[in-house]
């Protein structure tokens, strides 16, 4: 993962994807921190891949981290497989690079953070998937962050 010096970090994109939702965030200008957006509620593919190609646009996206759930051991599980098919498909349609990272316990971590707010069961629902997608964002930002220091970046 080591690039350019001297470059400021691009716009990221990060997905959380489920059969339902797709929890979604972006990275500052800076590509320091990690901002949720409004949750995308699936409807079919095609409009789900319509929308990211919007906000890829809208944000001047210049990479997206599509989360992979894989098992605690770290090998593919089935919905990790469906995950690396619509990573697939968003590569053939975005005008960016598409990479997994791993997303092990974001949704778990997301869950124990909002029920640790109070948050009531409904609203933590609507907002798990946004959360999961910050963290991820997050982690992914973090690790970018410390190959900068060690001088990779």
């Amino acid at each position: 993962m080591c690039g350019e010096r001297g470059r400021l970090p691009a716009r990221i994109l990060a997905i959380d994807f489920g059969l339902k939702r797709i929890g979604l965030a972006v990275s500052d200008a800076l590509g320091l921190t990690a901002q949720g957006l409004p949750t995308l509620e699936r409807i079919n593919l095609e409009r789900d891949i319509r929308r990211l190609c919007e906000l890829v646009e809208e944000y001047s996206i210049e990479r997206v981290i599509l989360g992979n759930p894989t098992g605690h051991d770290g090998r593919p599980t089935p919905m990790s497989e469906r995950v690396v098919e619509f990573g697939d498909k968003l590569r053939r349609r975005l005008p960016c690079p598409v990479e997994l990272w791993d997303e092990r316990l974001t949704s778990v971590q997301a869950n124990r953070l909002l029920r640790a707010s109070g948050m009531g069961i409904a609203k933590r629902q609507r907002a798990v998937d946004r959360v999961a997608a910050t963290l991820l964002l997050q982690s992914y930002l973090d690790r970018l962050a410390f190959e900068r220091e060690r001088g990779c970046l």
